[in-house]
């Protein structure tokens, strides 16, 4: 009986290799077994397993079987031979593509956003903590209605992602670079730490329809991709663990290319933050290429988990998000139909036109201000605005229309501040 396509890799080799330093000569990576276990030597003595190990892309992140089927007797490997092959062959581009992205250097490209959002959210659902969380979602321990759920709900998450705010930020200034989970599609919400009984235990993550949860997806070494639900930036003195408005996952979104975030550059402290947020999500195993990095709790605090960055660790610069409502898009028969921004179609309910500002058009330019008042006028990432990218830093004007906008609180401090002036 064949064997080939039974090692099942559900974090991809070519997805491991992105996280190899340049010039690095063998594709191995520091493994580390979170729950390593115990073993009893022949004379009877427990001793603790050895968590870390250097070894090949090859070994890490693989089970056999994980994606096998069985039907009368016979082993089929279907799902790991076709479909995780185009999935991956798409989604690989998709990953290259997005981690050197550049409004000014590369044309928009829809195909690529596509099999990004696909790659996405088939890779939160195919690891061995997503295949856990559809089980207890599908209340069944069938191996084959599992993986059918799996292929079922492939899309499961991106329209959510689609109206989220898209950061790439750039960890190449800092020593320390990104790790690699054995679930690589973090879940972060700063409001839920990572035992919180209902949505952090076992194979549960906070949903990302919450307001306030954040996506994390390393794209390289040095990249990082960071969704933040478009809600939580308009409005970030709200709940967040209420659900942004029309949470339904399973339909059709806009993506525009314009708002994408870019240049942000991150501090050590900001790499180790979020390591520490990719390992304490990760379910068994992380790794990375130095063995220094697998421990991001040396610098980082659990007890701090609501206050990373000030509260704003992930956070979008919200000086480059635009108040928009409705989208129209027309068809060469004639024809048009609407979306608002988040996804509502003109006869339901809630739907937002562009003739009515909703009440966070004063909360976003109240955290416009604030965020101004707390990093000062240059930007922590440029979008792109009609025909260039936002400026670098506000000018004098500018800063100081925002500062006029900001918080009681931040206006009071800036008064007495000439780094905010």
């Amino acid at each position: 009986m064949s064997t080939e396509y039974t090692n099942n890799h559900y974090v991809p080799q070519w997805y491991q290799k992105r996280f190899i330093p340049e010039g690095q000569i063998d594709n191995e990576l520091f493994y580390l077994n979170l729950k390593p276990g115990v073993f009893t030597d022949p004379r009877g003595v427990v001793h603790d397993k050895r968590a870390v190990i250097k070894q090949g892309t090859r070994l890490c992140f693989a089970e056999d079987d994980l994606y096998t089927t069985w039907f009368g007797g016979q082993r089929r490997t279907d799902i790991e031979k076709i479909f995780f092959g185009q999935v991956d062959d798409y989604g690989r581009k998709a990953v290259d593509f997005f981690a050197n992205y550049d409004h000014l250097a590369y044309e928009w490209d829809p195909s690529a956003y596509r099999s990004l959002m696909l790659y996405m959210s088939t890779q939160k659902l195919r690891t061995p903590k997503g295949l856990g969380w559809l089980a207890k979602k599908a209340n069944t321990t069938n191996r084959f209605v599992i993986l059918q759920t799996m292929l079922r709900l492939r899309q499961l998450y991106g329209a959510i992602w689609t109206e989220s705010i898209w950061q790439i930020a750039d960890a190449s200034q800092s020593d320390t670079k990104f790790i690699i989970s054995d679930h690589p599609i973090t879940s972060y919400n700063r409001f839920l730490g990572p035992r919180n009984k209902k949505w952090c235990r076992g194979f549960d993550d906070p949903d990302v329809a919450l307001n306030a949860t954040h996506t994390i997806f390393p794209l390289s070494i040095d990249k990082v991709l960071i969704l933040t639900n478009l809600s939580w930036v308009r409005n970030p003195y709200q709940s967040g663990i209420d659900y942004r408005p029309n949470p339904n996952p399973l339909r059709s979104a806009m993506f525009n290319f314009q708002t994408i975030q870019i240049s942000r550059q991150l501090s050590e402290q900001e790499v180790r933050e979020i390591n520490f947020i990719i390992k304490s999500r990760a379910h068994r195993y992380i790794a990375a290429a130095n063995k220094e990095w697998l421990y991001p709790e040396k610098y980082v605090s659990k007890s701090d988990w609501n206050s990373y960055g000030d509260g704003l660790l992930l956070m979008p610069d919200p000086r480059g998000v635009d108040y928009t409502t409705e989208i129209l898009v027309g068809n060469n028969d004639g024809t048009a139909y609407a979306f608002d921004e988040y996804g509502r179609r003109p006869w339901e309910e809630g739907y937002s036109p562009t003739s009515v500002p909703n009440d966070d058009f004063n909360t976003l330019e109240r955290f416009k201000g604030d965020f101004a008042a707390i990093f000062g006028p240059k930007r922590r990432g440029r979008a792109f605005t009609i025909t260039d990218l936002d400026p670098i830093e506000d000018s004098d004007d500018m800063h100081a229309y925002h500062l006029s906008k900001a918080s009681k609180k931040y206006r009071r401090d800036c008064s007495a501040s000439p780094t905010c002036a």
